[in-house]
């Protein structure tokens, strides 16, 4: 059965924190989640492609270029794409307010959903002091971080021999250490504040990894996560309705040997 027909047509799709040009980086899933969803509009919301890495040592194979070209196919047959840097590629910010290959670079967007509601679009990096004061300590979490995904490859590769399903070391770290929750909370608070500021009804971002979808004080909070652990994203549906996509559950409910489940879904999104 074509991609075509097994396509879910959303009207806005919103990706960040790929980190193409990292091992972390799960290309083949983004390749597969991209083929199942075609969109009118695509926020790339950050980190899409990891500049601190390839600054160090380049990685570039073939599955991280094809994800690239799959959105380049995607501008050339009508898609909008915006490109919203973050601090991992924040050598695109030069080019900001520039269109590059039919993409558009910008340092935030005000997206006007289907039902009328207006989102501040940034990555959040601009709201990370740690990032902002202490770019070495950023830059020493990230080599921890890089460490940590080293670690939980391979304990996974066990936890698959014996039968078990996949687990983050570093999202349960996250969820556990209390400065870390201390951290995520500060976070999502200082971005709910900007959109007040913008006069927004809420907020799109990503840059921490954890994705969530909440209202805090009138104004919604919505983080896309990454695809580094919890291959996430957010789409927006055509009656204005955002969701959570989480794919490494709903891939495997999309795949060919399910196409007849997948077409049923892009019959209801349509």
């Amino acid at each position: 059965m074509g991609q075509a027909f097994d396509a879910i047509r959303v009207r806005t799709l919103f990706l960040s924190d790929l980190h193409l040009g990292t091992k972390g980086c799960q290309a083949d899933q983004v390749l597969a989640f991209l083929k199942r969803y075609d969109a009118d509009t695509i926020y790339l919301v950050g980190d899409i492609v990891d500049g601190w890495r390839l600054k160090s040592g380049w990685y570039w194979p073939q599955a991280h270029n094809d994800v690239v070209q799959k959105l380049l196919r995607k501008v050339r047959k009508g898609t909008r794409l915006v490109y919203i840097p973050g601090n991992h590629d924040e050598f695109l910010r030069d080019f900001l307010g520039n269109s590059l290959g039919g993409v558009e670079l910008a340092d935030f967007a005000l997206h006007e959903a289907a039902d009328g509601k207006t989102y501040l679009v940034i990555h959040g990096d601009q709201f990370d002091l740690v990032v902002r004061h202490a770019r070495w300590l950023a830059l020493l979490g990230d080599g921890a971080y890089t460490a940590a995904l080293f670690i939980n490859t391979y304990l996974n590769v066990v936890r698959r021999k014996l039968g078990l399903t996949y687990w983050s070391l570093s999202s349960w770290a996250k969820l556990r250490v209390k400065n870390a929750v201390n951290y995520i909370g500060r976070f999502e608070e200082l971005l709910a504040a900007e959109a007040k500021r913008h006069d927004a009804d809420g907020v799109i971002c990503g840059h921490i990894h954890h994705a969530a979808m909440r209202d805090l004080d009138g104004i919604a909070y919505v983080n896309t996560g990454d695809w580094v652990e919890s291959c996430t994203a957010v789409v927006e549906h055509y009656d204005g309705a955002f969701e959570l996509v989480r794919w490494a559950e709903a891939g495997a409910r999309l795949r060919p040997e399910n196409s007849a489940a997948a077409s049923l879904l892009a019959q209801e999104a349509a």
